[in-house]
């Protein structure tokens, strides 16, 4: 088996949901949804799995997940710190948010020299993706600078408890072109709306396919996320103590300088997670659902 992993990023507090929404249990026997996406990744292939995570979490994290997951599977961990910064950089005073989900791989790049896939901590993506990454990623005709990722059908990734933020993808014969950051979106009867930056509604196609930060790269990201992390750090003003730098941009921006070829997998299973406090009623259900389909045995990981 090739050596692949998955990078895990669970360093966020989720102000939205009110806590931290990625060690809340949502399986019949306690689970996490990490545990159910860890599942899906040791099936198709992976055998290293890095959490992303806080020093100030560490034990917590280890004692509802780590400990029992590396039983089954090769472990680490890497810490995001707001003072992880590039020599000549400080972090600036009264920046309390973290530098976001760039930063967050690029915390990774001294213990994953392998091909990895990249995943949000708090979302279910669902099987199909996972074996279409891991295959893509140990395609041994593929180039350094070919990277993949997974497309959602927006439709299925939606909450029913409120908006949400999506990755709206322009697509051309299977290569990502463009990522547009879209914000405030919801489903109206049998459409979708959002709004633009100007606070205007607009319709959107349910159909339309969505990043749900969930990626298939190549370690030569680790160089393009060190460049442009300093590039971000020096353009950054004290106005900006909330702006963050994030990983379609890094991916988006490598596009359209023609220095990588991003694949979208397309994959029609539906997402869930725990955006709002309301959602876990309905992900709860939703994995006995899958556990009574025999999707999932009772007790992931004992």
């Amino acid at each position: 088996m090739a050596a692949t992993t998955l990078v895990i990023m669970a360093a966020g507090m989720g102000s939205r949901f009110g806590g931290i929404k990625q060690l809340e249990p949502v399986g019949p026997s306690g689970e996490i949804i990490m545990d159910y996406s860890i599942y899906d990744a040791v099936n198709a292939g992976f055998n290293k799995v890095v959490f992303i995570t806080r020093r100030d979490l560490e034990k917590d994290f280890k004692n509802i997940i780590g400990n029992r997951i590396e039983k089954h599977v090769k472990v680490e961990y890497v810490f995001q710190e707001l003072d992880a910064l590039p020599e000549g950089f400080k972090k600036p005073e009264g920046r309390t948010k973290p530098w976001g989900t760039g930063q967050a791989v690029l915390c990774c790049k001294d213990v994953v020299r392998e091909p990895f896939a990249v995943i949000n901590a708090d979302d279910y993506y669902g099987k199909e993706a996972f074996i279409k990454i891991y295959q893509f990623l140990n395609d041994n005709s593929k180039k350094d600078s070919q990277y993949c990722m997974a497309g959602f059908i927006l439709g299925n990734t939606l909450s029913d408890n409120g908006t949400v933020t999506r990755g709206i993808c322009k697509v051309e014969d299977g290569i990502l072109r463009e990522i547009v950051e879209t914000t405030g979106i919801k489903m109206d009867i049998d459409t979708a709306v959002a709004k633009d930056d100007r606070g205007n509604d607009i319709t959107l196609d349910p159909a339309s396919v969505v990043s749900m930060n969930m990626w298939g790269f190549k370690p030569s990201l680790f160089e393009e996320l060190e460049v442009g992390f300093n590039d971000f750090l020096s353009n950054i003003g004290e106005e900006e103590l909330k702006k963050e730098y994030l990983l379609p941009e890094v991916v988006g921006n490598m596009i359209a300088n023609n220095r990588a070829e991003v694949t979208v997998l397309s994959t029609s299973d539906r997402w869930f997670g725990v955006t709002y406090k309301e959602d876990k009623p309905v992900v709860v259900e939703s994995f006995r659902n899958l556990v009574d389909q025999g999707e999932y045995p009772v007790k992931l990981f004992s």
